[in-house]
Protein backbone atom coordinates (compact mmCIF):
# COMPACT_ATOMS: atom_id res chain seq x y z
CA UNK A 1 0.00 0.00 0.00
CA UNK A 2 2.53 2.29 0.59
CA UNK A 3 4.68 2.16 -3.00
CA UNK A 4 1.37 3.69 -4.31
CA UNK A 5 1.98 7.33 -4.07
CA UNK A 6 -2.21 8.12 -3.54
CA UNK A 7 -1.35 6.10 0.02
CA UNK A 8 1.65 8.24 0.96
CA UNK A 9 -0.02 11.20 0.02
CA UNK A 10 -3.03 10.46 2.20
CA UNK A 11 -1.16 9.47 5.04
CA UNK A 12 1.27 12.17 4.86
CA UNK A 13 -2.17 14.35 5.09
CA UNK A 14 -3.37 12.97 8.00
CA UNK A 15 -0.54 12.17 10.01
CA UNK A 16 -0.14 16.33 9.53
CA UNK A 17 -3.43 17.36 10.33
CA UNK A 18 -2.86 14.81 13.64
CA UNK A 19 0.36 16.12 14.59
CA UNK A 20 -0.27 19.44 14.21
CA UNK A 21 -3.33 19.83 15.91
CA UNK A 22 -1.63 18.16 18.56
CA UNK A 23 1.00 20.95 18.90
CA UNK A 24 -1.56 23.45 18.73
CA UNK A 25 -3.54 22.28 21.63
CA UNK A 26 -1.22 20.39 23.58
CA UNK A 27 2.25 21.52 22.96
CA UNK A 28 1.53 25.39 22.18
CA UNK A 29 3.34 26.52 25.55
CA UNK A 30 6.26 24.60 24.16
CA UNK A 31 8.11 27.36 21.95
CA UNK A 32 10.01 25.10 19.71
CA UNK A 33 7.28 23.40 18.49
CA UNK A 34 4.91 25.89 18.65
CA UNK A 35 6.90 28.54 16.69
CA UNK A 36 10.30 26.74 15.26
CA UNK A 37 8.74 23.65 14.65
CA UNK A 38 5.30 25.42 12.69
CA UNK A 39 7.71 27.67 10.71
CA UNK A 40 10.15 25.05 9.73
CA UNK A 41 7.25 22.73 7.91
CA UNK A 42 5.85 25.71 7.16
CA UNK A 43 9.23 26.98 5.18
CA UNK A 44 9.09 22.85 3.48
CA UNK A 45 5.71 23.15 2.53
CA UNK A 46 6.08 26.29 0.98
CA UNK A 47 9.03 24.92 -1.28
CA UNK A 48 7.18 22.41 -2.12
CA UNK A 49 4.25 24.61 -3.72
CA UNK A 50 6.77 26.54 -4.97
CA UNK A 51 9.07 23.41 -6.79
CA UNK A 52 5.59 22.83 -8.60
CA UNK A 53 5.14 26.19 -9.08
CA UNK A 54 8.53 26.60 -10.89
CA UNK A 55 7.43 24.01 -13.47
CA UNK A 56 3.67 25.14 -14.35
CA UNK A 57 4.68 27.78 -16.97
CA UNK A 58 6.55 25.63 -18.89
CA UNK A 59 5.04 22.78 -18.69
CA UNK A 60 2.20 24.90 -19.58
CA UNK A 61 3.31 26.42 -22.56
CA UNK A 62 5.11 23.50 -24.05
CA UNK A 63 1.97 21.18 -23.65
CA UNK A 64 -0.27 23.00 -25.40
CA UNK A 65 2.14 23.58 -28.52
CA UNK A 66 2.41 20.04 -28.76
CA UNK A 67 -1.33 19.78 -28.02
CA UNK A 68 -2.19 21.61 -30.45
CA UNK A 69 0.95 19.86 -33.05
CA UNK A 70 -0.57 16.98 -32.42
CA UNK A 71 -4.03 17.72 -33.78
CA UNK A 72 -4.86 16.22 -37.31
CA UNK A 73 -5.30 19.73 -38.35
CA UNK A 74 -6.21 23.21 -37.82
CA UNK A 75 -9.99 22.31 -38.08
CA UNK A 76 -9.60 19.89 -35.40
CA UNK A 77 -8.14 22.38 -33.07
CA UNK A 78 -11.78 25.08 -33.90
CA UNK A 79 -13.51 22.04 -32.88
CA UNK A 80 -11.67 20.92 -29.84
CA UNK A 81 -10.89 24.79 -28.60
CA UNK A 82 -14.91 25.68 -29.16
CA UNK A 83 -16.22 22.24 -27.07
CA UNK A 84 -14.03 22.68 -24.03
CA UNK A 85 -14.67 26.37 -23.80
CA UNK A 86 -18.45 25.69 -23.58
CA UNK A 87 -18.21 22.55 -22.03
CA UNK A 88 -16.47 24.65 -19.06
CA UNK A 89 -18.57 27.65 -18.85
CA UNK A 90 -21.75 25.71 -19.30
CA UNK A 91 -19.99 23.58 -16.00
CA UNK A 92 -19.55 26.43 -14.20
CA UNK A 93 -23.17 28.70 -14.82
CA UNK A 94 -24.65 24.99 -13.22
CA UNK A 95 -22.50 24.96 -10.44
CA UNK A 96 -23.65 28.36 -9.74
CA UNK A 97 -27.33 28.01 -10.51
CA UNK A 98 -27.53 25.19 -8.52
CA UNK A 99 -25.69 27.04 -5.21
CA UNK A 100 -28.04 29.98 -5.95
CA UNK A 101 -31.21 27.61 -5.51
CA UNK A 102 -29.65 25.78 -2.87
CA UNK A 103 -28.68 29.25 -0.93
CA UNK A 104 -32.47 30.57 -1.69
CA UNK A 105 -34.30 27.10 0.17
CA UNK A 106 -32.00 26.76 3.07
CA UNK A 107 -31.33 30.62 3.77
CA UNK A 108 -28.21 30.35 5.11
CA UNK A 109 -27.26 33.10 7.94
CA UNK A 110 -30.29 34.11 8.74
CA UNK A 111 -30.89 34.49 12.32
CA UNK A 112 -27.05 34.94 12.79
CA UNK A 113 -25.78 37.96 14.67
CA UNK A 114 -22.69 38.47 13.02
CA UNK A 115 -22.96 42.72 13.21
CA UNK A 116 -20.26 42.60 16.06
CA UNK A 117 -17.72 40.47 14.22
CA UNK A 118 -13.72 41.76 13.97
CA UNK A 119 -12.98 44.30 11.02
CA UNK A 120 -10.97 43.51 7.77
CA UNK A 121 -9.49 44.79 5.04
CA UNK A 122 -10.58 43.83 1.73
CA UNK A 123 -7.76 43.63 -0.91
CA UNK A 124 -9.66 44.27 -3.62
CA UNK A 125 -12.47 46.63 -4.47
CA UNK A 126 -12.88 46.03 -8.68
CA UNK A 127 -15.14 43.97 -10.12
CA UNK A 128 -13.60 42.53 -13.03
CA UNK A 129 -15.15 43.51 -16.40
CA UNK A 130 -15.56 41.31 -18.95
CA UNK A 131 -14.11 43.24 -22.25
CA UNK A 132 -10.73 44.24 -20.24
CA UNK A 133 -10.31 40.55 -19.26
CA UNK A 134 -10.44 39.69 -23.08
CA UNK A 135 -8.52 42.35 -23.90
CA UNK A 136 -5.92 41.41 -21.12
CA UNK A 137 -5.58 37.85 -22.91
CA UNK A 138 -3.32 39.68 -25.54
CA UNK A 139 0.07 40.72 -24.24
CA UNK A 140 2.23 42.94 -24.85
CA UNK A 141 5.10 41.69 -23.59
CA UNK A 142 5.95 38.12 -23.86
CA UNK A 143 8.67 37.67 -21.08
CA UNK A 144 6.09 39.74 -18.52
CA UNK A 145 3.67 36.96 -18.83
CA UNK A 146 6.06 34.14 -18.23
CA UNK A 147 7.60 36.06 -15.19
CA UNK A 148 3.92 37.09 -13.70
CA UNK A 149 2.79 33.94 -14.45
CA UNK A 150 -0.22 35.41 -16.22
CA UNK A 151 -1.61 31.91 -17.35
CA UNK A 152 -4.49 33.39 -20.01
CA UNK A 153 -1.27 35.17 -21.65
CA UNK A 154 0.94 32.20 -21.75
CA UNK A 155 -2.15 29.95 -22.93
CA UNK A 156 -3.04 32.69 -25.75
CA UNK A 157 0.54 32.75 -27.06
CA UNK A 158 1.16 28.71 -27.01
CA UNK A 159 -2.25 28.39 -28.98
CA UNK A 160 -0.99 30.93 -31.76
CA UNK A 161 2.76 29.58 -31.59
CA UNK A 162 0.93 25.75 -31.57
CA UNK A 163 -1.35 26.85 -34.73
CA UNK A 164 0.86 28.86 -36.83
CA UNK A 165 3.53 25.91 -36.37
CA UNK A 166 1.04 23.77 -37.19
CA UNK A 167 -0.26 25.27 -40.46
CA UNK A 168 3.98 25.11 -41.68
CA UNK A 169 3.41 21.37 -42.12
CA UNK A 170 6.95 19.63 -42.47
CA UNK A 171 8.86 22.54 -42.76
CA UNK A 172 8.81 22.58 -38.91
CA UNK A 173 9.63 19.14 -37.78
CA UNK A 174 12.14 19.69 -36.29
CA UNK A 175 10.95 22.70 -33.96
CA UNK A 176 8.18 20.09 -33.41
CA UNK A 177 10.03 17.47 -31.97
CA UNK A 178 12.01 19.93 -29.97
CA UNK A 179 8.69 20.69 -28.34
CA UNK A 180 8.02 17.14 -28.47
CA UNK A 181 11.24 16.60 -26.52
CA UNK A 182 10.88 19.30 -24.02
CA UNK A 183 7.45 18.04 -23.24
CA UNK A 184 8.81 14.81 -22.23
CA UNK A 185 11.41 16.37 -19.88
CA UNK A 186 8.83 18.48 -18.37
CA UNK A 187 7.16 15.68 -17.68
CA UNK A 188 10.28 14.02 -16.09
CA UNK A 189 10.92 16.87 -13.78
CA UNK A 190 6.94 16.48 -12.62
CA UNK A 191 7.34 13.21 -11.65
CA UNK A 192 10.63 13.95 -9.28
CA UNK A 193 9.02 16.92 -7.70
CA UNK A 194 6.01 14.34 -7.33
CA UNK A 195 8.46 11.45 -5.33
CA UNK A 196 8.87 14.40 -3.07
CA UNK A 197 4.74 14.82 -2.48
CA UNK A 198 3.79 13.17 0.78
CA UNK A 199 6.41 15.29 2.60
CA UNK A 200 5.45 18.00 1.03
CA UNK A 201 1.91 17.56 1.83
CA UNK A 202 2.56 16.77 5.23
CA UNK A 203 4.05 19.82 5.98
CA UNK A 204 1.64 21.93 4.52
CA UNK A 205 -1.01 20.38 6.40
CA UNK A 206 1.20 20.36 9.63
CA UNK A 207 0.84 24.05 9.53
CA UNK A 208 -2.54 23.93 9.19
CA UNK A 209 -3.02 21.89 12.05
CA UNK A 210 -0.82 23.52 14.49
CA UNK A 211 -2.17 27.05 13.37
CA UNK A 212 -5.93 26.91 12.61
CA UNK A 213 -7.87 28.16 15.46
CA UNK A 214 -11.33 25.94 15.62
CA UNK A 215 -13.20 28.88 17.29
CA UNK A 216 -13.03 30.84 14.73
CA UNK A 217 -15.66 28.80 12.89
CA UNK A 218 -17.71 27.22 15.74
CA UNK A 219 -20.60 29.70 15.28
CA UNK A 220 -20.47 29.15 11.60
CA UNK A 221 -20.79 25.67 11.24
CA UNK A 222 -24.09 25.71 8.89
CA UNK A 223 -22.36 27.80 6.62
CA UNK A 224 -18.88 25.66 6.50
CA UNK A 225 -21.17 22.47 6.32
CA UNK A 226 -23.17 23.75 3.70
CA UNK A 227 -20.36 24.66 1.18
CA UNK A 228 -18.18 21.58 2.03
CA UNK A 229 -21.31 19.45 1.20
CA UNK A 230 -22.34 21.14 -2.21
CA UNK A 231 -18.33 20.68 -3.29
CA UNK A 232 -17.79 16.87 -1.82
CA UNK A 233 -21.59 16.42 -3.69
CA UNK A 234 -19.93 17.90 -6.84
CA UNK A 235 -16.98 15.65 -6.68
CA UNK A 236 -18.34 12.42 -5.39
CA UNK A 237 -21.51 12.18 -7.09
CA UNK A 238 -22.18 15.44 -9.77
CA UNK A 239 -18.90 14.63 -11.75
CA UNK A 240 -18.52 11.01 -11.91
CA UNK A 241 -22.14 10.32 -13.05
CA UNK A 242 -21.97 12.82 -15.68
CA UNK A 243 -18.68 11.20 -16.86
CA UNK A 244 -20.11 7.77 -16.49
CA UNK A 245 -23.05 9.14 -18.09
CA UNK A 246 -21.45 10.67 -21.37
CA UNK A 247 -18.43 8.20 -21.82
CA UNK A 248 -17.77 4.42 -21.17
CA UNK A 249 -15.89 5.62 -18.00
CA UNK A 250 -18.10 4.21 -15.13
CA UNK A 251 -18.86 6.72 -11.65
CA UNK A 252 -16.92 3.91 -9.38
CA UNK A 253 -13.78 4.22 -12.01
CA UNK A 254 -13.66 7.94 -12.40
CA UNK A 255 -13.91 7.99 -8.32
CA UNK A 256 -10.82 5.82 -8.01
CA UNK A 257 -8.93 7.52 -10.44
CA UNK A 258 -8.94 11.11 -9.66
CA UNK A 259 -8.07 10.18 -5.83
CA UNK A 260 -4.37 11.33 -6.29
CA UNK A 261 -5.33 14.17 -7.72
CA UNK A 262 -8.15 15.00 -4.65
CA UNK A 263 -5.36 14.48 -2.54
CA UNK A 264 -3.01 16.90 -3.90
CA UNK A 265 -5.26 19.45 -4.53
CA UNK A 266 -6.35 19.65 -0.55
CA UNK A 267 -3.25 20.13 0.38
CA UNK A 268 -1.74 22.39 -2.44
CA UNK A 269 -5.45 24.41 -2.68
CA UNK A 270 -4.11 25.45 -5.88
CA UNK A 271 -5.50 24.66 -9.47
CA UNK A 272 -2.02 25.82 -11.01
CA UNK A 273 0.04 23.34 -8.78
CA UNK A 274 -2.11 20.54 -9.50
CA UNK A 275 -2.13 20.98 -13.31
CA UNK A 276 0.43 18.38 -13.52
CA UNK A 277 -1.33 15.92 -11.09
CA UNK A 278 -4.21 16.67 -13.43
CA UNK A 279 -2.40 16.21 -16.45
CA UNK A 280 -1.39 12.74 -15.74
CA UNK A 281 -4.84 11.96 -14.36
CA UNK A 282 -5.89 12.43 -17.89
CA UNK A 283 -3.66 11.10 -19.97
CA UNK A 284 -1.85 7.81 -17.84
CA UNK A 285 -4.76 6.59 -15.97
CA UNK A 286 -8.17 7.70 -18.02
CA UNK A 287 -6.46 7.57 -21.61
CA UNK A 288 -7.56 11.22 -22.66
CA UNK A 289 -5.47 11.82 -25.54
CA UNK A 290 -2.57 14.08 -24.98
CA UNK A 291 -3.65 16.74 -27.33
CA UNK A 292 -6.70 17.18 -25.14
CA UNK A 293 -5.58 17.13 -22.08
CA UNK A 294 -2.23 19.65 -23.42
CA UNK A 295 -4.59 22.13 -24.49
CA UNK A 296 -7.92 21.64 -21.85
CA UNK A 297 -5.72 21.27 -18.25
CA UNK A 298 -4.20 24.51 -18.27
CA UNK A 299 -7.21 26.95 -19.82
CA UNK A 300 -9.44 24.67 -16.92
CA UNK A 301 -7.28 25.51 -14.02
CA UNK A 302 -7.72 29.61 -15.29
CA UNK A 303 -11.17 29.64 -16.18
CA UNK A 304 -13.01 26.21 -15.23
CA UNK A 305 -14.15 27.18 -11.74
CA UNK A 306 -17.07 25.14 -10.56
CA UNK A 307 -15.85 24.70 -6.86
CA UNK A 308 -15.53 28.51 -6.81
CA UNK A 309 -18.64 29.24 -8.40
CA UNK A 310 -20.16 27.38 -5.60
CA UNK A 311 -18.18 29.19 -2.76
CA UNK A 312 -18.98 32.60 -3.91
CA UNK A 313 -22.84 32.32 -4.35
CA UNK A 314 -23.10 30.49 -0.62
CA UNK A 315 -20.72 32.64 1.18
CA UNK A 316 -22.35 36.12 -0.28
CA UNK A 317 -25.73 35.01 0.93
CA UNK A 318 -24.49 33.65 4.51
CA UNK A 319 -22.89 36.94 4.50
CA UNK A 320 -25.72 38.99 3.58
CA UNK A 321 -28.54 36.84 6.28
CA UNK A 322 -25.63 37.38 8.75
CA UNK A 323 -25.07 40.99 8.97
CA UNK A 324 -29.07 41.89 8.31
CA UNK A 325 -29.07 42.73 4.88
CA UNK A 326 -30.65 40.30 2.89
CA UNK A 327 -30.09 40.33 -1.04
CA UNK A 328 -33.51 41.36 -2.74
CA UNK A 329 -34.92 40.08 -5.71
CA UNK A 330 -33.98 43.17 -8.22
CA UNK A 331 -30.74 41.97 -7.11
CA UNK A 332 -30.40 38.53 -7.93
CA UNK A 333 -29.91 38.97 -11.71
CA UNK A 334 -26.48 41.18 -11.38
CA UNK A 335 -25.35 39.07 -8.48
CA UNK A 336 -25.27 35.94 -10.44
CA UNK A 337 -23.76 37.45 -13.66
CA UNK A 338 -20.93 38.88 -10.98
CA UNK A 339 -20.57 35.81 -9.73
CA UNK A 340 -20.18 34.26 -13.25
CA UNK A 341 -17.12 36.55 -14.03
CA UNK A 342 -15.62 36.46 -10.66
CA UNK A 343 -15.74 32.78 -10.79
CA UNK A 344 -13.78 32.85 -14.20
CA UNK A 345 -11.77 35.41 -12.94
CA UNK A 346 -10.32 33.85 -9.92
CA UNK A 347 -6.60 33.07 -9.73
CA UNK A 348 -5.61 29.30 -9.74
CA UNK A 349 -4.16 30.00 -6.52
CA UNK A 350 -4.66 29.76 -2.85
CA UNK A 351 -7.09 32.19 -1.51
CA UNK A 352 -8.36 33.27 -4.76
CA UNK A 353 -12.08 32.75 -4.19
CA UNK A 354 -11.64 35.23 -0.55
CA UNK A 355 -10.47 37.81 -2.54
CA UNK A 356 -13.33 37.34 -5.36
CA UNK A 357 -15.69 37.03 -2.33
CA UNK A 358 -13.85 40.28 -0.62
CA UNK A 359 -14.84 42.21 -4.40
CA UNK A 360 -17.96 41.16 -4.29
CA UNK A 361 -18.86 42.12 -0.91
CA UNK A 362 -17.75 45.48 -1.85
CA UNK A 363 -19.85 45.75 -4.79
CA UNK A 364 -22.71 44.64 -2.94
CA UNK A 365 -22.46 47.06 -0.59
CA UNK A 366 -21.93 45.06 1.91
CA UNK A 367 -20.74 45.60 5.66
CA UNK A 368 -16.66 45.20 5.11
CA UNK A 369 -16.80 43.00 8.46
CA UNK A 370 -17.94 40.13 7.09
CA UNK A 371 -14.72 39.63 4.84
CA UNK A 372 -13.26 38.12 8.52
CA UNK A 373 -15.56 35.47 8.79
CA UNK A 374 -14.90 34.44 5.11
CA UNK A 375 -11.15 35.07 5.68
CA UNK A 376 -10.94 33.17 9.17
CA UNK A 377 -12.80 30.05 7.14
CA UNK A 378 -11.35 30.20 3.76
CA UNK A 379 -8.37 27.40 4.30
CA UNK A 380 -10.48 24.83 5.08
CA UNK A 381 -13.21 25.71 2.31
CA UNK A 382 -10.19 26.43 -0.07
CA UNK A 383 -8.92 23.12 0.29
CA UNK A 384 -11.81 21.28 -0.44
CA UNK A 385 -13.51 23.74 -3.44
CA UNK A 386 -10.00 22.89 -5.42
CA UNK A 387 -9.90 19.39 -5.39
CA UNK A 388 -13.89 20.11 -6.77
CA UNK A 389 -12.24 22.42 -9.50
CA UNK A 390 -9.63 20.13 -10.56
CA UNK A 391 -12.22 16.64 -10.71
CA UNK A 392 -14.28 19.71 -12.85
CA UNK A 393 -11.52 20.04 -15.43
CA UNK A 394 -11.09 15.93 -15.33
CA UNK A 395 -14.54 15.54 -16.03
CA UNK A 396 -15.07 18.10 -18.61
CA UNK A 397 -11.65 16.85 -20.40
CA UNK A 398 -12.64 13.30 -20.31
CA UNK A 399 -16.23 14.05 -21.62
CA UNK A 400 -14.54 16.51 -24.42
CA UNK A 401 -12.12 13.23 -25.53
CA UNK A 402 -15.28 10.63 -25.78
CA UNK A 403 -16.62 13.32 -28.27
CA UNK A 404 -13.32 13.32 -30.35
CA UNK A 405 -12.93 9.77 -30.57
CA UNK A 406 -15.11 9.68 -33.68
CA UNK A 407 -13.61 12.62 -35.05
CA UNK A 408 -10.03 10.19 -34.80
CA UNK A 409 -11.38 6.59 -35.75
CA UNK A 410 -12.30 9.47 -38.78
CA UNK A 411 -8.91 10.66 -39.72
CA UNK A 412 -7.01 7.37 -39.03
CA UNK A 413 -9.80 5.45 -42.05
Amino acid sequence: MMKSLSARIFTGLFLGVILGSIVQFALSDVAFFSDTLVNITGGIGTMFVNMIMMLVVPLVFVSIVCGVCELQDLKSFGRLGGKTFGFYIINTLVAILAAFAVAMLIEPGKGVDMTSSDTAVITATELPNLVSLIVSIVPNNPFSAFTSGNMLQVIFMALLLGGVMKSMGAVVDGAVKGFQTANKIMMRLISVVMSLAPIGVFALMFKLGATLAPETFVSVVEYLVLILGLLLLWIFVVYPYSVSLFTQVSAKTFREKTQEQILFSLSTASSNATIPVTMRTLTDKLGVSKAVAGFGVPLGATMNMGGVSIYITIAIFFVANAFGVPISGDQIPALLFSVFLLSVGAGGVPGGGMVMIGVLIHQMGLPVEAFAIVAALDRIIDMVLTSCNVVGDTAVLTIVDQTEAPHRVEKEV
